[in-house]
C-alpha cells in the first residue's frame, strides 16, 4: 500500500483557483490517494509508518504540463534526447499531455496512418510512466481521410485527445469543423494551434478560424514560438469558453499581457501552463515552473492562481483524478520551497519575484520519486524522508 502522512507543512496550495488556499499542516495518504488534510492533531493517521517532515515547505499539487510533443518511451528525435520526461519530473512535472506526436521521424500523414500512431501512442502511454510521470498521449493528429466512423474506432481503443488542430492540411474551418464535432461526440478533448506557423507544414490561425473550428483549448497564445495578435486572444477569451493556454516556448512579454487580459475578464479559471516541449525551442524541465513564474511576476497574477493554472485547471479540462489537493484524488503532489539564495521567503514569493521555486521532493500515487531534485537549486528548508537518500528517485 502507499501510504504515509506528510506533517509540518507550511502552507497547503490546493490546485483549485477558487479555493486555493487550504488550513492545515498535514497530509494523510493511503492507498497512493489523499485520505485527509488537516491539523496533525486532529486526523488518523493509524497503521502509517511512513512520516515525512515537510520542514515548514509548502505542498503543492503535482504540475501537469499541458503542452508537450513525446513520441514513443522517453526520447525525442526533435533534440536528441534522451530522459526529457524524467528529467521533467525534477522540475515537478507529475503528468504531461501530448499535443500530438508531430516529431516521429517519417509521420504518416493519410488516415490510417494518423490512426496507427495515435492508437500506438495512447495504448503505449497508458502503461510507460517514465520515472514514474503520467502520460496521456496518442494525441490525434487530423489528416484528409479521416471520417466519423474513424473517431469512434479511435475513442473505444483509448485515444482521448486531438492533437493540435492547424499542425497538418487540416487547418481550414470547413474541413476542421465536422472532424472536431465527431472528436467532441466520442468524449475527445480538442486542442488547436493559435500563432504563428511552428515545424513546417503548419499554418498561421489566430481567433477567426478558432471560433468557427471551436476547439476545447486554444493552445500556445503566447505563441508555440510565435504570438498571435493580442487581439485575437481577447477575442477568443470574450467570444468563447475556450481554455487559454500559455508556454515555456513562446513570446515571454505575451504571457504578462495575456494574463492581464484573462485577470481583467474574468477568465483566469480558463488559463492552462505547459511548455510546448521538445521543440526546436529545446527542451525544459523546468519549463512549467519557470511559465508560473512569469505569469505571477509579469502578469502580476497571485501565485497560488498559478499554481492551479498548472495543476486543477488542466485536471478540470481532461477529467483527471488529480490536479487538485483534495481527499480522493491521486496523491500526486511536492514540496517546495524558495531557492538557497532567493530573496523571497517560500515557493509562491519566489514566483511572485519571478524566481523558479525549489522542488525539495515529488510524490507520484503516494510514492516519493524525488528526495531533492537535480535541477532546481536547493530548497531553503529541509525536507526529511528518513527511507530514502536525497536525491534518490
Amino acid at each position: 500500500m502507499n501510504d504515509l502522512v506528510i506533517v509540518n507543512i507550511g502552507q497547503i496550495i490546493s490546485g483549485d483557483i477558487e479555493r486555493p488556499r487550504l488550513e492545515g499542516d498535514t497530509v494523510v495518504v493511503r492507498g497512493g490517494r489523499i485520505a485527509a488534510i488537516g491539523r496533525r492533531d486532529d486526523l488518523d493517521t493509524s497503521g502509517i509508518d511512513r512520516v515525512i517532515d515537510a520542514g515548514g515547505c509548502q505542498l503543492w499539487p503535482g504540475l501537469i504540463d499541458s503542452h508537450t510533443h513525446p513520441l514513443v518511451g522517453d526520447y525525442t528525435p526533435r533534440q536528441q534526447t534522451i530522459g526529457f520526461i524524467e528529467s521533467g519530473m525534477h522540475g515537478g512535472v507529475t503528468r504531461i499531455i501530448s499535443a500530438g506526436e508531430v516529431h516521429f521521424p517519417g509521420r504518416p500523414k493519410d488516415a490510417a496512418g494518423t490512426k496507427a500512431l495515435a492508437i500506438l501512442g495512447a495504448k503505449a502511454s497508458a502503461v510507460f510512466r517514465p520515472g514514474g510521470v503520467k502520460v496521456l498521449a496518442g494525441s490525434l493528429i487530423l489528416e484528409h481521410g479521416l471520417v466519423e466512423a474513424d473517431f469512434v474506432e479511435l475513442a473505444r481503443e483509448g485515444v482521448r485527445v486531438v492533437g493540435e488542430v492547424g499542425l497538418s492540411g487540416i487547418y481550414r474551418p470547413e474541413d476542421a469543423r465536422p472532424m472536431v464535432d465527431w472528436a467532441h461526440a466520442c468524449g475527445m478533448t480538442v486542442m488547436m494551434h493559435i500563432g504563428g506557423a511552428s515545424i513546417p507544414g503548419s499554418h498561421v490561425l489566430g481567433a477567426r478560424e478558432a471560433l468557427a473550428i471551436l476547439p476545447d483549448i486554444a493552445s500556445h497564445t503566447n505563441g508555440g514560438p510565435t504570438a498571435a495578435p493580442l487581439a485575437d486572444i481577447e477575442r477568443l477569451i470574450l467570444e468563447s469558453q475556450m481554455m487559454i493556454e500559455v508556454v515555456q516556448a513562446g513570446n515571454t512579454q505575451r504571457v504578462g499581457a495575456i494574463a492581464r487580459l484573462a485577470a481583467q475578464h474574468g477568465a483566469l479559471p480558463r488559463m492552462m501552463i505547459g511548455t510546448d516541449t521538445p521543440s526546436g525551442t529545446g527542451v525544459i524541465p523546468l519549463g512549467v515552473l519557470r511559465t508560473m513564474a512569469w505569469v505571477a511576476s509579469l502578469g502580476e497574477v497571485a501565485p497560488e492562481l498559478t499554481v492551479a493554472m498548472a495543476s486543477g485547471n488542466t485536471a478540470r479540462v481532461y477529467q483527471l483524478s488529480e490536479g487538485l489537493v483534495k481527499p480522493g484524488n491521486a496523491a500526486d503532489l511536492l514540496l517546495v520551497d524558495a531557492p538557497i539564495g532567493s530573496e523571497a521567503g517560500d515557493a509562491l514569493a519566489a514566483l511572485t519575484i519571478g524566481d523558479t521555486p525549489a522542488v525539495a521532493a515529488v510524490i507520484i500515487d503516494g510514492v516519493v520519486r524525488v528526495n531533492g531534485s537535480r535541477n532546481t537549486p536547493g530548497s531553503a528548508r529541509k525536507v526529511s524522508i528518513p527511507w530514502m537518500p536525497t536525491g534518490g528517485h
